[in-house]
């Protein structure tokens, strides 16, 4: 989308919270963000400067612009995970589960059975979960059988096959792991305190359990039946037991969702705890890959929609690492310093950092699969182009400017077969004037390697210049002049027909159009020319800061930087008003300027 297309759209975008969608000319839907004003975030992304290379083929696509207004931040930032999920745009990060996680049913019949199921279906039934690992599950299940007598049969225990005394109590029943139900020897009532029972384990509430437990021991202490309370006593040790080992602070603090963050690179690991009765009670973490310029407290404020509903947690104290701006208003966050709190955060922290790890093994293992087929993909560059050398190190050149003004040239540098963005370089043509590309290029490319070789650095196997004979003719010429000849190959690559030139070649190389050598030379030459074309906007804003309003005595180089940064254009500072002046400079240098331009 054009600037002069969003400029009038833009009038119609709402100042109010909510989501906003943006869709390609073939009405696909890229792009999904939520805003606390509409019309400027949206606007930002025609306006501002400093935008990365993702963001700005976002831009490119943008063909048309949806939006849904809502009451508030938190509205606004539900409704966008929301879609993201059911609609999984291209450039919105990936919000999908990564695997079915195992739940405790409590199913939907006379007295239920309890298990353990990754199906999650509508049928009435009450699922508790998820949780993370399936083995501490069944060790969950295990415990609350040993404490809990619950039936294990899939009997249908209608009350007239119970009353037509159908059935006979089993194995489970001799040994204390069930009363009876199916023989009439247990009450609904009773039955039904029982998965009371269990849904306190699970929430990490025992103290009921004990309370009752310890009623029990009692009367049988009283009544003398110290067998029976022998069995009561093991299973209170038994749940305090696990109540210890559960814990990691006092009983008396408040049930929170505790979330910790870590970043590398374009992944985000964000790590969830349930803490509930003083105890984690569930937990998990995600890998979130950046696909745009999110910013960790974006990424996370997604998560914590992510995982609460996920595990279905409805809580509002959250224990966060820093603060989160939006969506969260009707929320109490804690950003700890010390205590019982940040001995929490701690906990988190420490899980996030295990995953990151374990994610940077697996992106390692990764790397050295992709480095292998960089290393096979360099040795056909080597054979198609005849190289004596395997090219490791790959430097390619282009020119920019516009109408003849702001000549520069850009360099980009490939090691290995990948970028090596702290070898780029751009250079300011100093000895060209007007349109001479041959001489611009002959200027860059002396400058770099005459640089290389007086301070002995090492020379790349292969230089790529864009352009054709012409081009990489003087690029030879500079290399002749430094007496560098047969130290590096230089090859120049056209432009419209895709053919490779070398140097005293009457004819040109034409590689398969869908061969990977080829692929790969046009993928360094998009490189330059995005690199290059983006240093020479810099220079033309430059130029136009220069040109214009330094020239207006009292008005600094800061002053001009902040004016730009706000109204984006100098015409757009000629047409500005005096109290907008004077509300980003002050009134003395809003004169100065309203002087300068009526003048």
């Amino acid at each position: 989308m054009n600037q002069e297309k969003f400029n009038t759209i833009s009038k119609t975008l709402p100042n109010s919270p909510g989501i906003y969608k943006y869709y390609n000319n073939q009405g696909d839907l890229l792009y999904i963000g939520k805003a606390k004003n509409i019309r400027k975030r949206v606007s930002s992304y025609f306006n501002k400067t400093g935008l990365s290379y993702k963001t700005i083929e976002l831009v490119k696509q943008i063909d048309r612009i949806e939006f849904t207004i809502v009451k508030s931040e938190h509205d606004a930032l539900l409704l966008e995970n929301s879609l993201i999920k059911e609609f999984k745009p291209k450039y919105n990060i990936d919000l999908k589960d990564d695997k079915t996680y195992p739940y405790i049913v409590i199913k939907n019949e006379r007295f239920p059975r309890v298990f353990l199921t990754r199906r999650k279906i509508n049928d009435g039934s009450e699922y508790l979960g998820p949780f993370t690992s399936a083995s501490k599950v069944r060790d969950l299940l295990l415990f609350i059988k040993q404490h809990i007598p619950l039936r294990t049969c899939s009997l249908n225990l209608s009350s007239s096959n119970i009353s037509k005394g159908k059935f006979k109590v089993c194995l489970e029943y001799h040994l204390g792991n069930c009363k009876g139900p199916c023989a009439g020897l247990q009450s609904e009532v009773d039955y039904q305190h029982g998965i009371e029972q269990l849904r306190h384990t699970l929430k990490g509430n025992l103290s009921p359990i004990l309370q009752e437990y310890k009623k029990i021991l009692k009367q049988y202490i009283d009544e003398l039946e110290f067998e029976k309370a022998a069995i009561v006593q093991k299973k209170i040790e038994g749940l305090q037991t696990y109540q210890s080992n559960s814990a990691v602070t006092n009983y008396k603090m408040v049930n929170q969702d505790v979330f910790a963050s870590l970043i590398h690179d374009q992944a985000v690991i964000v790590s969830y705890l349930s803490l509930r009765n003083g105890s984690i009670v569930n937990s998990g973490v995600k890998t979130f890959l950046k696909k745009l310029d999110e910013s960790e407290e974006e990424i996370l404020s997604q998560a914590i929609v992510h995982f609460q509903e996920l595990y279905s947690s409805s809580e509002k104290n959250l224990i966060v690492p820093f603060p989160i701006p939006f969506g969260f208003e009707n929320y109490s966050l804690t950003v700890p310093k010390s205590g019982e709190k940040k001995k929490l955060l701690d906990v988190a922290i420490t899980n996030a950092q295990f995953h990151l790890n374990e994610w940077k093994a697996k992106q390692n293992l990764h790397l050295s699969k992709e480095n292998h087929k960089q290393n096979d993909l360099l040795k056909e560059v080597k054979q198609s182009l005849f190289l004596s050398e395997l090219p490791i190190h790959i430097e390619c050149f282009d020119n920019s400017n516009f109408q003849g003004s702001y000549p520069v040239s850009a360099m980009v540098c490939f090691k290995d077969g990948a970028p090596s963005k702290k070898d780029y370089r751009h250079f300011n043509i100093k000895t060209v004037t007007g349109i001479n590309d041959f001489a611009s290029m002959k200027e860059a490319v002396g400058r770099r390697y005459k640089r290389l070789k007086d301070e002995q650095q090492p020379l790349p196997q292969l230089v790529i210049i864009d352009g054709g004979k012409g081009q990489l003719a003087a690029a030879q010429e500079a290399i002749r002049e430094l007496g560098l000849s047969g130290k590096l190959t230089l090859v120049g690559l056209a432009k419209n027909v895709e053919e490779v030139f070398f140097t005293g070649d009457k004819d040109s190389l034409k590689l398969g159009y869908q061969t990977e050598v080829l692929k790969f030379l046009r993928r360094i030459r998009d490189e330059v020319h995005r690199y290059g074309v983006s240093f020479h906007r810099q220079k033309r804003n430059a130029g136009t800061i220069k040109n214009e309003l330094s020239e207006i005595k009292g008005i600094g180089s800061k002053t001009t930087e902040d004016l730009l940064r706000y109204f984006r254009s100098v015409s757009q500072v000629k047409k500005a008003s005096r109290e907008e002046l004077e509300k980003r400079v002050g009134p003395k240098k809003a004169q100065l300027i309203l002087n300068h331009f009526q003048s």
